[in-house]
């Protein structure tokens, strides 16, 4: 208690959705996952608040006390969140100068796990939970189908079943099945190469024939829980090695040189590594996640329904295997979940679910007409009279007076050449005056995408009667930037880390600088949800594809003209403007870029906004120097 107390100088405040619970489970499943992983850390340097709807009681006694238990917790209304969280989707924390956010479940399941190292450095075994090179659900939902489908679509399709669930047979969540598919494939790892070798041995050895076919269940749980945690005796190579990552061990290593015949062995001819976890071999954050809803999902299944639990073999040996991991029946007590004990499934059938069939998907049709290469496609579009055409520039002189400004409102503050530096003006200088002689006082602007807030920072400082909002998903950028605005006393300045889409406040104005492939179109659908301006600069086209959000092309104009692999192909040549290109292959380049963002804008004047697409000055500045300008009619 005395390493707690002596952090409360330092406690943030978490702030989590409240909507009702039941037995073992407080809703949304956000909240309950969030609870889970503090009781797993054991974490209690967190000033926790459950934020009420108007209908729920703020009654704190109405909280059954074994989903809470060692948690103090304190009711608060929505109207009294920090304004900053107003704007964003919760679950949310907030540092106790509240102008700093992270808003979001994966962003805050990490810092929550980050910051419980902090307290007791000695807990290596969490830093574990953020997998290998510490990435486990840090890619944004909105370009991560893995991420999406912990953090989003199973949590979501778990309450809705929790909620529709009857006495009739159910209808079984496609996400559910699409996890299932997931644990039957190949693991993948940074080693498996050499993990596989020692399995083909281990096999060799041990007089196995063929490995499970690919969809086949374990045919029983090979781990068994003792006094100490995990006991590692089991003949599953992957379970070695997983248990080794828990026991905090070395994994298994071999000192003598593999036999010539495992030396020698195809890639193709090793077998597959199975999963263990979620994510493959390792404990991660991911089952973290998982299990909470899966619980409730099981619970429901096994009462009811429990003759199709033969639906979910590999599924539900997760489910028991998981309970063996140290730590996790006594966090799962203290959240009120009491596990079940399913019975062991020894066969399960390889064909596919047929409902994962219903599972959309982006395969491009083939065309037989289709010809390769930017210039037929160009040819394409200008027999229907699109060509390559800019808006002129508003003001191609204009600049900031860079040396009269204070030093941390330069981009040359940050690291990077002067060379760079210098171009990072020039871009600035376009963007800034655009948005400067749209903001009004009192707009609120924000910059999507912020990196190390270059925009957001010289916009604060520059409308001071505005207030800017820095939205960034890595969290040491937006340090970063908070730390030189701190140096320039900006009081009209918010960060927030999270994904674009849990940023939920009214705006004026949205500004992207270099938003990285679909990010732009994101950033453009956000604003004209809103009814704000927009300025955006696109970069990496050629990362631009279909997406669970987005259809490529995006105007009715373009639809009609190009097919999304011709659509494509003016994406990939669009990223061709380097300055070390020959001149010709540039201008086509150019041209593609044209046309990408010509199809951005007339997708927005089909949302009733007047479209500008602008070259910025000089062009030298940077190879993707378009910028989109967006009104509201």
């Amino acid at each position: 208690m005395k390493a707690i107390k002596k952090s409360l100088t330092e406690e943030e405040y978490l702030y989590l959705d409240f909507s009702h619970q039941t037995k073992g489970c407080i809703f949304p499943l956000h909240t309950s996952v969030t609870l889970f992983l503090l009781s797993y850390c054991d974490c209690k340097i967190f000033k926790i608040c459950l934020v009420v709807t108007k209908e729920v009681s703020r009654d704190s006694s109405l909280l059954r006390d074994d989903l809470i238990q060692d948690v103090e917790i304190q009711i608060i209304s929505r109207q009294e969140l920090p304004p900053i969280v107003q704007n964003c989707c919760l679950p949310a924390v907030v540092e106790r100068s509240d102008n700093f956010c992270r808003a979001g479940l994966a962003v805050v399941l990490r810092h929550i796990i980050q910051k419980s190292y902090e307290a007791d450095p000695l807990k290596k075994e969490l830093l574990e939970l953020l997998g290998f090179k510490k990435t486990c659900l840090k890619a944004c939902a909105e370009v991560s189908q893995w991420t999406r489908l912990c953090e989003l679509t199973i949590p979501l399709a778990i309450e809705n079943f929790l909620r529709e669930s009857s006495d009739q047979p159910p209808t079984i969540p496609v996400e559910i099945l699409q996890l299932e598919k997931k644990l039957s494939e190949p693991v993948r790892v940074h080693n498996d190469d050499k993990l596989r070798r020692q399995k083909l041995k281990q096999q060799k050895a041990d007089g196995v024939g063929p490995p499970l076919t690919k969809g086949k269940a374990k045919s029983k749980v090979h781990t068994q829980e003792t006094s100490e945690g995990l006991d590692s005796s089991s003949e599953s190579l992957e379970l070695k090695v997983a248990f080794s990552k828990l026991t905090v061990q070395e994994e298994p290593a071999t000192t003598n040189r593999e036999p010539s015949h495992i030396r020698k062995a195809k890639a193709s001819d090793l077998p597959p590594l199975e999963h263990v976890f979620a994510e493959g071999l390792y404990f991660t954050l991911a089952d973290i996640v998982l299990l909470p809803c899966i619980h409730h999902f099981l619970v429901i299944i096994s009462r009811k329904f429990s003759e199709k639990l033969v639906e979910f073999p590999l599924l539900a040996s997760w489910y028991q295997r998981i309970q063996e991991v140290p730590g996790v029946k006594t966090a799962a007590s203290k959240c009120g979940i009491q596990f079940l004990h399913l019975p062991k499934l020894l066969t399960t059938s390889t064909e596919q679910h047929p409902n994962l069939c219903e599972v959309p998907g982006v395969e491009e049709q083939s065309d037989p007409l289709f010809i390769g290469g930017p210039r037929p496609t160009m040819a394409k579009l200008l027999e229907e009279g699109i060509e390559v055409m800019f808006s002129p520039h508003p003001c191609p002189t204009w600049t900031l007076d860079w040396n009269v400004l204070p030093a941390a409102v330069s981009p040359k503050e940050g690291k990077m050449s002067s060379d760079r530096a210098l171009r990072k003006q020039q871009q600035l200088n376009n963007l800034v005056y655009v948005v400067t002689n749209q903001a009004k006082p009192g707009d609120r602007i924000v910059d999507f995408c912020s990196g190390g807030g270059h925009v957001g920072i010289v916009l604060a400082h520059m409308l001071p009667s505005c207030q800017v909002t820095l939205i960034e998903n890595k969290e040491l950028s937006l340090i970063r930037a908070k730390k030189r605005s701190d140096e320039l006393g900006l009081s009209n300045i918010w960060f927030i880390q999270a994904n674009m889409e849990y940023f939920t406040g009214m705006f004026n104005i949205g500004v992207a600088l270099h938003a990285c492939g679909v990010a732009t179109d994101m950033v453009i659908e956000h604003c004209i949800k809103t009814r704000a301006s927009f300025v955006t600069c696109p970069c990496c086209y050629g990362f631009i594809q279909n997406t669970s959000k987005f259809n490529f092309p995006k105007s009715e104009q373009f639809k009609k003209t190009l097919s999304y692999k011709e659509h494509m192909i003016l994406c990939r040549f669009a990223d061709q403007t380097a300055v070390q290109l020959p001149p010709q292959r540039r201008l086509i380049g150019k041209q593609c870029m044209c046309l990408v963002d010509l199809d951005r804008a007339r997708a927005a004047e089909e949302c009733g906004y007047s479209v500008q697409v602008i070259s910025m000055e000089p062009e030298s500045c940077s190879p993707k120097n378009n910028m989109i300008v967006g009104v509201p009619i």
